[in-house]
């Protein structure tokens, strides 16, 4: 049981989160195209990110739970899992890349997505690399950073998406002949992808060479970002990114993997400390209701409700 200065620290950290979450919404959100998003039902407290594996899960899964109190979405934004940076040998070059599952998702944007944005969740599009050795950190010039930024942009314009969110794992920099990490390449991605679509989030999962590699040249593109969090589930690790804590998940939960009680202790502290956002993956088809409970309790006071 909480002491009255516990529940008093407690209440002051959600009001913190409340606004702070408002002031972002008002620097990112824009409606997608096509989407008639509505808001949601006010919730105070943490945005909630939920990682989707798309090869398996529905997108639609995030749009299924609700608060209890107050019919808030337990979940405000959601993350295609996951389109890939490939390499095309012939030309040299990284090229964006989407396998059937991310395909078909993006094709019935009508019936995956819209139905999400129109409940005010963000539907962002993650990009992981593809062993086949072309990443983020290694474009060879500013302009195949430009070249790659721009396929990403007019992405998220054709498909009426929220953003976009960058994980770099499983590039194996240097196969097939490609270079190795350099300072200036994520700089010039992130840089020219700002610029294409400026009022769209642009996340970070704080992993690999790239998140390593964010300032070159005078140039620092940490404020760059709307979100970063941390990349191991089930853990505790503030993102070593110079944003307010408001923009950063610490905390990281693998749903049916992460016990509920280490959900909910990771949510305590993520609103005892003052953090904005809340990571999860991996949500599937099934009645989660009791994992989502585990973290919704402690970050918005409300069980969840799931609504097949």
């Amino acid at each position: 049981m909480f002491t009255l200065a516990r529940r008093r620290v407690r209440t002051a950290a959600l009001a913190l989160s409340a606004v702070a979450a408002l002031v972002l919404s008002a620097t990112t959100a824009t409606g997608a195209a096509g989407a008639s998003a509505a808001p949601a039902p006010a919730k105070q407290g943490p945005t909630s990110v939920a990682y989707i594996e798309v090869n398996n899960n529905s997108m639609l899964n995030v749009g299924k739970y609700t608060l209890a109190d107050g019919g808030g979405n337990a979940f405000d934004v959601a993350v295609i899992f996951a389109a890939n940076i490939n390499y095309d040998t012939a030309s040299k070059t990284a090229y964006l890349h989407f396998n059937e599952n991310v395909q078909r998702v993006l094709d019935n944007a009508a019936t995956q997505i819209r139905p999400l944005q129109e409940k005010g969740i963000k539907v962002l599009l993650s990009v992981l690399g593809n062993h086949q050795g072309a990443g983020f950190a290694n474009f060879p010039s500013q302009q195949a950073a430009s070249a790659f930024a721009e396929q990403l942009s007019d992405t998220v314009a054709e498909y009426g998406l929220d953003g976009v969110d960058f994980d770099d794992e499983y590039a194996e920099y240097g196969k097939n002949g490609t270079a190795q990490p350099n300072d200036s390449s994520f700089v010039h991605l992130v840089t020219a992808l700002r610029a294409n679509m400026p009022d769209k989030v642009i996340s970070l999962y704080n992993i690999g060479p790239a998140a390593t590699r964010l300032s070159y040249g005078g140039v620092d593109i940490s404020g760059t970002f709307d979100y970063a969090w941390n990349p191991y589930y089930g853990t505790w690790q503030v993102p070593g990114i110079a944003l307010p804590k408001a923009q950063l998940s610490p905390a990281a939960v693998e749903i049916g993997r992460t016990s509920q009680n280490t959900a909910a202790g990771l949510a305590r502290r993520t609103v005892d400390e003052g953090y904005g956002v809340y990571l999860t993956y991996n949500l599937d088809g099934s009645d989660r209701s009791a994992d989502v409970s585990a973290f919704t309790r402690e970050l918005y006071g409300s069980e969840a409700v799931y609504t097949p």
